[in-house]
């Protein structure tokens, strides 16, 4: 069941991976089909003969792939955006300004022989050409494929799934999740490695783009490639930089596989904005100019992402945080830690800072913190997930007496997660796992209602993915980190891109941290760096596999230059 609250470029391989196995559909014709059920999406029409489309498209539209999210038990959103120049400096993807009437199916079969719905919607100019289709009255747990057709062009064909009925566990779940995509950082090799897993259901835990404009964030040996257009400020920038990331084809293959649950953190509009508040320095330094941006960006947001309608911008607002239910097995908890929160307290980067532990203070705001504590004290899943932007447990830099922590995350906001752990810990949710993008490297670690206490009990379990590009190559290593030993919850780190793998059923969720050697060079192999069990009932990770690490011949790395790695990759700004 799907839960919204009541509140007001150059790619590494040729073709995309569409699923599970191989579908041949982007070579099929489009064919009658059963009878249609739909909702929520004023887009979609009844299935009645399509009339004309518009004509004179001058090439393939379907250059920026198709994508699924948000499934529920009966159905999921299917979602592509027609583009034929997707370099377009207006935002508008080289299409004629008129409204199209796109074909989709979705079959039960990928060679498309046993259509099980089909119908049509309008892709419209007021919002970029993007159709978004939500469908119900679908089979609990069970495979779809997915495809579309506008003007005599084939779009590449999706896999999706519906979660299982909300009183069945289901089989297990293969879930992965990901974060941090800095365009000109890298190749998107590890979006491709992630779709030959074929995962179930993929989150998507921000920074799926970057507002810079060229050269603006470089890494050591210089970027890979380069943004289009000026740092992104209006609704025509940030339709342009979705859509040059969405034509690479390893995140296209990655959208194909599976339906994703997406939530933005800060580059989706700004680095380090915080409610109403920009960035220091930002292009748009007033509140009313920084509001206007907002929307742009939201608008843009939900162009190019598989949301259902009731996250449609309302100007500079809009509704993300939401509850996906995966049958009895798990509750997904999407959060939004950026739209209601404070501003930073003492400023961005890590500080010792008294403000932080205001108990006035909020990362969620007062509406999504209720919700969220109602949603665990009605909990009946197994797992209870938060998928979230920023670290959530304690990490102090700092060896002596003095806590140095982030401001931008949760550390910045004591209280809040003070309230946040109580509450799942007072309504005695049976497992809770936080999932954690953000900080461009993998760490896992345990979460505790006192972090100066080492002795005090584990509550729930943290797991937080590297970036798939951002930051560059990184570096391996042995596991560890010179802040272990300030921060004992605190319990594997590694500095390589990639993206993480789960395997999710009624004993056990079992993570494996998944990274590539290099995003400079097309073709790398993903390989597994740790892997860590949280057992049904037993707060805290158990370690069950590390890779053995080998440092480069003549290659000595101190504990002061990690630390100070570590701090560069977070900070985000040059």
């Amino acid at each position: 069941m799907h839960e919204a609250p009541h509140t007001p470029a150059a790619a590494s391989h040729p073709t995309p991976v569409i699923g599970r196995r191989s579908v041949l559909a982007g070579s099929l014709a489009l064919g009658a089909a059963g009878a249609l059920t739909v909702s929520g999406a004023s887009s979609a029409t009844a299935a009645t003969p399509a009339g004309r489309p518009g004509r004179g498209l001058p090439g393939d539209p379907f250059t920026l792939g198709v994508a699924s999210g948000d499934p529920d038990h009966n159905g999921f959103v299917i979602w592509t955006r027609l583009a034929v120049d997707p370099h377009a400096e207006d935002g508008l993807g080289g299409m004629p300004a008129q409204a199209y009437q796109v074909e989709w199916q979705i079959a039960a079969d990928e060679r498309f022989r046993r259509i099980v719905r089909h119908g049509t919607a309008q892709a419209r100019p007021a919002s970029a050409h993007s159709v978004h289709v939500e469908l119900n009255g679908l089979a609990a747990g069970s495979e779809y494929w997915y495809r579309f057709r506008v003007d005599g062009h084939v779009s590449p064909a999706g896999r999706a799934r519906t979660a299982p009925h909300p009183h069945s566990f289901g089989g297990p779940l293969a879930m992965a999740f990901v974060s941090c995509s800095q365009f000109e950082h890298g190749l998107f090799t590890a979006y491709r490695r992630l779709a030959e897993d074929e995962p179930d259901l993929v989150l998507h835990l921000g920074d799926y783009q970057y507002e810079y404009k060229k050269g603006d964030y470089t890494i050591p040996g210089g970027n890979v490639r380069d943004h289009d257009g000026p740092e992104t400020v209006s609704l025509a920038g940030y339709r342009q930089r979705y859509a040059q990331y969405k034509s690479d084809l390893d995140l296209q293959a990655a959208h194909a596989a599976a339906p994703w649950l997406v939530v933005f953190d800060d580059h989706e509009i700004e680095n380090n904005w915080a409610g109403d508040v920009p960035e220091e320095g930002s292009n748009t330094p007033n509140t009313a100019d920084f509001l206007q941006r907002r929307a742009a960006a939201f608008q843009a947001y939900y162009e190019n992402m598989p949301l259902r309608r009731s996250s449609l911008p309302q100007g500079p607002g809009m509704q993300l945080y939401r509850r996906v239910r995966w049958g009895r097995l798990a509750n997904f908890h999407m959060l939004d830690t950026r739209q209601f929160r404070d501003d930073q307290a003492c400023g961005d980067g890590y500080k010792n800072c008294a403000a932080a532990d205001d108990p006035s203070r909020t990362i969620t705001g007062g509406d999504q913190e209720r919700w969220l504590l109602e949603g665990f004290r009605r909990s009946a899943a197994r797992w209870d997930v938060l998928g979230q932007q920023v670290f959530f447990g304690q990490r102090d830099r700092d060896a002596g007496p003095l806590k140095v922590t982030s401001m931008d995350s949760w550390d910045g906001y004591t209280a809040s997660r003070d309230r946040i752990t109580r509450g799942w810990v007072d309504a005695r949710v049976r497992n809770a796992v936080v999932l954690t993008g953000d900080v461009h490297a993998h760490w896992a670690g345990d979460l505790k209602l006192d972090y100066s206490d080492p002795s005090a009990p584990t509550v729930g379990s943290e797991l937080v993915c590297s970036s798939i590009t951002s930051g560059g190559d990184g570096t391996d290593g042995d596991g560890t980190h010179p802040w272990f030993k300030n921060n004992p919850a605190l319990r594997f780190y590694s500095n390589q891109r990639g993206y993480v793998l789960t395997r999710v059923d009624r004993e056990q969720m079992k993570a494996d941290f998944k990274t590539v050697p290099t995003v400079r060079t097309p073709g790398a192999a993903a390989s597994v760096k740790a892997t860590y069990v949280i057992e049904d009932r037993v707060p805290g990770l158990k370690q069950t596999y590390l890779r053995p690490y080998t440092p480069p011949k003549g290659f000595a790395r101190t504990a002061p230059d990690l630390d100070r790695q570590t701090v560069e990759a977070e900070t985000a700004r040059p």
